[in-house]
């Protein structure tokens, strides 16, 4: 994998760069859809391709570990083969997943002990073996197994679980550099750096996360309970650290206002469910504000959904017609709610890529922040 810095915008510390893998180039400030189980959720991948204009989605170690498992995606040739997307992929290691299933799960210095969400059926996690699954999926960018700490944890908890994952690291680093892609094409990665909401252990897991050399670095733990101003704060410490010749990836990040901030902050890579998900329950973001596709003021508003939308949804929708399908409970409503999001997402990033090069980012973003916080 190779990391190339096109711009720099003078009044903040966002980037635009590129970065190239086996499987494509992936032009950043980048959002990843996140397609967890091998898809993203209500979304075709050639809309995914030609629609979204997506360059890079997600798949999950955890859920694909458990369902369809190793075996048949290593038959299938790989995830890429398996689910038909040609475009580059990152998996995360399923730390986040094992994280949220507290009541099932232990954590060891061996690795984290956790029951199946889908039958209970009992499964370790090590260093190791996460590298190794990964190896199977074939995705082109990895990430490191970790502890992922609640928002809220005391700095003696915070501490005791940076180690562990610091530990963790060392160990799956050595196994990604013992090993080697089963699919024909290199896979990159990623260390994640942790440390909670506690300035002097992100900066130590900075430092450590830094000193290895991976191909780009991740940044974890965050939008987790913690207040958005301190996330922010953490983003600036971390990124005093992480070299700047390597892409910076915030997991798991967040509204549209959190991705610019994220972006001004010098993050270069970022993924959330939030566009599918609230899509999905009726919630539209747009360059304009955020609106609630179930909320009677639609219902004779035959209009797009965004005059000047990025997506073919927009022109070929109006704003009553989606309001008829969520209160019909049809599907199609969750599948053009997705494409839309995702789309305005792509779009966004897209913006902020061509702001930065043209040395205007910071002014634009103000204005953009303000924009899509509002409630329409």
């Amino acid at each position: 994998m190779d990391f190339k810095l096109i711009a720099t915008d003078k009044a903040s510390n966002a980037r635009a760069g590129l970065i190239t893998t086996d499987h494509g180039e992936i032009e950043t400030p980048i959002f990843m859809p996140v397609g967890t189980a091998g898809t993203v959720k209500a979304v075709h991948q050639r809309e995914l391709a030609d629609d979204i204009h997506a360059q890079i989605i997600l798949g999950n170690t955890y859920h694909l570990y458990l369902r369809p498992g190793t075996d048949i995606i290593h038959k299938a040739g790989g995830l890429h083969k398996f689910n038909g997307w040609n475009k580059p992929i990152l998996t995360d290691s399923g730390g986040f997943q094992v994280f949220s299933l507290s009541s099932n799960r232990k954590l060891k210095e061996e690795g984290a002990w956790f029951r199946s969400h889908i039958d209970g059926s009992k499964h370790l996690f090590t260093p190791e073996n996460v590298v190794d699954i990964q190896r199977i999926i074939g995705s082109d960018i990895m990430m490191a197994l970790d502890e992922c700490p609640p928002g809220t944890s005391d700095y003696d908890y915070a501490k005791k679980s940076l180690g562990l994952t610091l530990r963790w690291l060392k160990r799956g680093w050595d196994r990604y550099k013992s090993t080697e892609g089963l699919y024909g094409h290199s896979q990159a990665y990623f260390p994640i750096v942790q440390g909670c909401t506690y300035p002097d252990l992100r900066r130590e897991s900075a430092k450590f996360v830094a000193d290895l050399g991976a191909d780009g670095n991740a940044i974890g733990g965050l939008a987790v309970g913690e207040p958005a101003e301190v996330m922010y704060d953490m983003i600036e410490v971390v990124n005093e650290i992480l070299p700047s010749d390597k892409p910076r990836y915030l997991m798991g990040v967040g509204t549209p206002a959190n991705i610019l901030e994220a972006i001004d902050r010098g993050v270069d890579m970022m993924d959330c469910v939030m566009p599918t998900r609230n899509g999905r329950n009726g919630m539209l973001f747009t360059a304009h504000g955020i609106m609630n596709m179930r909320n009677k003021k639609w219902a004779d508003d035959f209009s797009p959904l965004q005059e000047d939308g990025p997506s073919y949804v927009d022109r070929f929708y109006t704003k009553a017609y989606v309001r008829h399908l969520f209160v019909a409970d049809e599907i199609l409503a969750m599948q053009i709610a997705s494409i839309h999001n995702l789309a305005f997402y792509l779009w966004l990033v897209g913006e902020a890529r061509r702001h930065i090069i043209a040395g205007d980012f910071k002014s634009w973003k103000t204005e953009m922040v303000e924009r899509v916080t509002r409630r329409l």
